[in-house]
């Protein structure tokens, strides 16, 4: 990308911002070598960097950084086996305590919710080391001032200790002096130091009371700064015992460095992945102080910027516009006057474009679209150089000429003023020339002008479609409103007009004007009227839509709380029925079992109930019972379905009134959904289908349905097989008859000509009770017991009719 197109665009004031965020020395180094890039996969990745950086700044304040020092002369030492100091240990120990601490900021967020949404920043956090038992070496013996600590080695504490002794010593010693009859003879009732020994300000005239060593006097020479005879053994004493002390830290020091030497390339990898946390930081602080927006990259360079603005201008202030090229046409022009935004509007396009290939979001209002050029070349503003004695017009034209070298299919060109700076019609000739050049090339090109003649040029040259900024008559304002398929209309004598020219002067103006110009400036008066009537219309539409589809949420809403509470006061009747059928069946059940004990004990009487009589009145019975069941109440079943979502439906946020897209559910209930650039967590209460999800799943369940029914079609014939022999040992005597029952009408649906009961010997009540409902069943010709080598009286045979 050419370093003029960065200039003209005030690309460079987008880096400035940018630069405020950063805290590291690498991190300022990337902001400061940020270009915009033509790879569209790097972009897509800088993209998805900055997505993750923004949302771990919503949500958790950004990823956790402290300032950092440079230490890339510390590592080089290191690498030539050279000693740090203890300031150099300290600003090493700072980058390890970040990577620890950034390295447990992401294994913290892997066991949240966030952690499932990052997309990259996981990736790169796992390339750092961390070296926790050197960490915590450093901390010990250093602390962040870059003091060596007393625990630093037991030595050095052995040392310190006895320094402070001696100091205390000295000072005890020195304090006699400061007090009593002495006192008379200093200058100042004080214990000072000088040359690091403990001196007194003793008077010149009574420099032989204390003796000693004199270290140093006042400016005036009235006092001399004296080491008195008594404390100088002392302090030699104190001396040597510092002497020990910084040889015992030089040691540490050079343990510290020589743990550390190993490590110098973790250590370089660690502050670039550091460095480049911070610059995401600040790229995702960057969005939110713009309330931009992540766009998404065409490789077939259709540009769609939906409600942008230009990213310098305050956003409360700026109108915002969209902006389209690329897809249905490859060139806009734009007419209108002067002050009016044509500028602003394409150095808008312009500087998205180079903020969205460098990674960086951009402000829109909207999702929108960018695409990837290799070039992006544009002539704005006054070129004029007096140096080079050069006109405005031939510093146009030498830029022009510069970049009709190097334009290809994937270059945007932007013309401010095309042609300007010279005579009209040659001007206007001109610049179309130059627009047929460029077309012809394969460039993307948008360009303003004040020629008339291009308005016909973009009306008739294919690929080119003509657009204007609307300038508001009434209050000869501009509305710096931008409008695509409509050239600007000339608005001089409408303005003469409203500021008081005579109508006589007027009308003569308007006499001298071309019919063809008048007719033109009618037309698209007239266009531009009809378009604001059809937006007025469409704003009122939207409206009414809007507020019927609420009414109508409101009123579904409503019908489905009704159903629901219907369908509960269905189910709790159902229940209390139940509670009385069961009350009922236990009654039952103990009368049937006492009567089966006395016709099995007395032997059966003609008359009496049969085994199968018994059991069809219990029948009869378990059918009073209601089903309350979920799944055989249709009412809360289509309750339940009606608020079934799934990964992918399109859905409406209640609380944001924003559609979106579900992503997933997490485990706590809550569905990650994406608005736009947006993902985050909602609550299933907050979630509405939209209706095109909701039609999609009605046809869904239908065709599930006939899937059902035409399984259950096809399948009738394999239901109808059966087994020849049932096997009932180990079953309940009552269970082991209803099982019976229900055999025997799947063995006569099977056409059976006979079946095996296997019942067994054990206590013979089952095998009787078989026997008994066998003796009483149409469906049962005949039976017998098994052959001796086939069971015998443990199993009986039995033919059907």
């Amino acid at each position: 990308m050419n370093k003029k197109v960065l200039k003209t665009l005030e690309y460079d004031k987008i880096k400035l911002q940018l630069r405020q965020f950063l805290s590291t020395p690498v991190g300022l180094q990337e902001a400061e070598n940020l270009y915009p890039e033509t790879n569209i996969e790097t972009i897509n990745y800088w993209l998805l960097e900055t997505a993750d950086g923004v949302l771990i700044d919503r949500l958790k304040g950004g990823i956790s950084l402290t300032k950092l020092a440079d230490i890339t002369t510390h590592l080089k030492r290191l690498n030539i086996s050279a000693s740090l100091s203890a300031t150099e240990l300290s600003e090493i120990s700072n980058v390890l305590r970040n990577t620890n601490s950034v390295v447990n900021f992401f294994a913290q967020m892997r066991d949240e919710a966030i952690g499932e949404s990052l997309q990259v920043l996981p990736e790169q956090a796992a390339r750092l080391v961390s070296l926790p038992d050197v960490t915590r070496q450093i901390q010990r013996a250093i602390d962040v001032t870059g003091r060596i600590n007393d625990e630093a080695s037991f030595d050095l504490k052995a040392i310190r200790g006895k320094i402070t002794g001696h100091e205390q010593a000295v000072k005890n010693k020195m304090q006699a002096y400061t007090r009593g009859k002495s006192a008379q003879y200093l200058s100042d009732p004080i214990v000072t130091i000088r040359s690091d020994r403990y001196v007194l300000p003793v008077k010149a005239e009574y420099r032989n009371q204390f003796g000693g060593v004199v270290h140093d006097q006042s400016q005036t020479g009235q006092t001399l700064y004296i080491e008195p005879q008594v404390v100088v053994e002392l302090n030699n004493k104190l001396s040597e015992l510092r002497v020990k002390e910084h040889a015992e830290e030089q040691r540490v020091l050079q343990e510290l460095s020589a743990t550390l030497m190993p490590y110098t390339s973790e250590l370089a990898q660690n502050v670039t992945i550091l460095g480049h946390f911070d610059f995401v930081n600040a790229k995702a602080r960057l969005a939110a102080q713009l309330d931009a927006m992540q766009p998404i990259v065409n490789m077939n360079n259709f540009v769609d910027l939906q409600q942008a603005w230009h990213p310098l201008l305050d956003k409360n202030i700026a109108v915002a516009n969209d902006i389209a090229l690329g897809e249905d046409y490859k060139a806009i022009i734009i007419t209108g006057p002067n002050t009016g935004g044509k500028t602003i509007t394409i150095k808008t396009l312009g500087l998205l474009q180079l903020m969205a290939q460098s990674g960086l979001f951009i402000t829109t209002k909207r999702p929108s679209t960018v695409g990837v050029f290799n070039e992006i070349f544009a002539d704005i503003g006054d070129e004029q150089s007096i140096e080079q004695s050069l006109s405005t017009f031939s510093s146009h034209m030498a830029n022009i000429v510069s970049m009709i070298d190097q334009i290809d299919s994937r270059t945007l060109v932007i013309f401010d003023e095309l042609g300007a700076g010279t005579d009209p019609s040659e001007g206007a000739a001109l610049a179309m020339a130059i627009l047929d050049k460029v077309a012809s090339l394969g460039a993307y090109v948008i360009a303003t002008t004040h020629y008339p003649e291009l308005k016909l040029y973009g009306y008739n040259r294919p690929e080119t479609l003509n657009a204007s900024m609307v300038f508001d008559v009434e209050t000869l304002r501009p509305t710096y409103q931008f409008l695509m398929g409509v050239p600007g209309q000339s608005n001089a004598l409408a303005i003469a007009k409203r500021l008081g020219l005579g109508l006589d002067v007027i009308g003569a103006a308007t006499s001298l004007t071309d019919k063809s110009d008048q007719d033109l400036n009618h037309m698209i008066l007239d266009l531009v009227t009809q378009r604001d009537a059809v937006k007025k219309h469409n704003l009122e539409l939207e409206l009414r839509l809007k507020t019927t589809k609420e009414q109508s949420e409101s009123l579904a809403e409503e019908r489905r709380q009704l159903e629901q509470k219907r369908a509960r006061i269905v189910l709790d009747a159902k229940n209390e029925a139940n509670h009385i059928v069961a009350a009922t069946k236990k009654q039952a059940d103990q009368l049937i079992s006492e009567i089966r004990k006395e016709r099995l004990n007395a032997g059966q009487q003609a008359g009496k109930l049969s085994e199968q009589d018994l059991q069809a009145k219990k029948g009869q019975l378990d059918k009073l019972k209601q089903n309350g069941s979920l799944e055989k109440n249709k009412v809360l079943q289509k309750a339940k379905r009606a608020k079934a979502l799934a990964a992918g439906d399109e859905i409406v946020v209640k609380s944001y009134n924003q559609q979106g897209v579900l992503v997933k559910q997490h485990s706590n209930g809550q569905w990650e959904v994406e608005m736009g650039i947006l993902k985050m967590l909602v609550d299933d209460d907050d979630i509405i289908k939209t209706e095109a999800t909701a039609k999609a799943q009605q046809v869904k369940t239908k065709q599930k349905r006939q899937k059902v029914a035409k399984t259950s079609i096809t399948g009738g014939s394999s239901r109808r097989t059966a087994s020849a022999n049932l096997d009932l040992r180990g079953v309940r005597y009552e269970a082991a008859i209803a099982e019976l029952d229900r055999y025997l009408d799947t063995a006569v649906l099977a056409n059976l000509g006979a079946v095996e009961i296997i019942h067994g010997k054990g206590t013979g009540a089952l095998r009787k009770g078989v026997t008994e409902f066998l003796r009483s069943d149409r469906r049962v010709k005949s039976f017998h017991f098994a052959n001796a080598n086939a069971g015998g009286d443990g199993a009986t045979i039995a033919e059907l009719t």
